[in-house]
């Protein structure tokens, strides 16, 4: 009996096809990952330019004290970091949940650089957060009234 229900929930689970967006995205995102690898590899000084139309000072000081002290070992960060996402929009699940939401953050971050960034930002935000939404693999936590009610009481 067991075996019937055990075997039963796995042909259930096994049948939601899921939403091609989160292995797009992610196969973009591990993508991209290895671009910023070969950009260190190849020459990590191509970064210095970046940030020079950030929208604010602390934007472009920061990039070029910060970021531009250690362009290697930055610029491999990037890369880890994308890499991860990308993992994490494959792997599916709550995992996917974490990776769209990490997705949307990079490119409401990558505004801050400039308005011509913007240019692909908007377009690139609003498919990410359609795919992110028919991601039928990634558990969104619901919000109810509940919730709202309890957020706003101080006791």
């Amino acid at each position: 009996m067991t075996t019937t229900a055990i075997t039963s929930a796995t042909k259930s689970s096994a049948s939601v096809r899921r939403h091609w967006g989160g292995p797009l995205v992610g196969g973009f995102y591990l993508s991209m990952g290895g671009v910023h690898l070969g950009i260190v590899a190849a020459d990590p000084e191509t970064y210095r330019h970046f940030a020079d139309s950030g929208l604010f000072g602390f934007v472009r000081d920061g990039w070029h004290e910060i970021f531009m002290a250690y362009p290697d070992v930055f610029g491999l960060l990037l890369a880890a970091g994308e890499t991860v996402l990308g993992v994490l929009l494959l792997l599916g699940g709550r995992a996917a949940f974490i990776g769209w939401a990490g997705a949307i953050a990079f490119h409401l971050l990558l505004m801050l650089f400039g308005f011509g960034i913007w240019v692909w930002c908007i377009p690139a935000l609003a498919l990410l957060i359609h795919l992110a939404r028919r991601d039928t693999t990634a558990r969104w936590p619901r919000i109810t009234t509940v919730h709202l009610h309890s957020a706003g009481d101080p006791s």
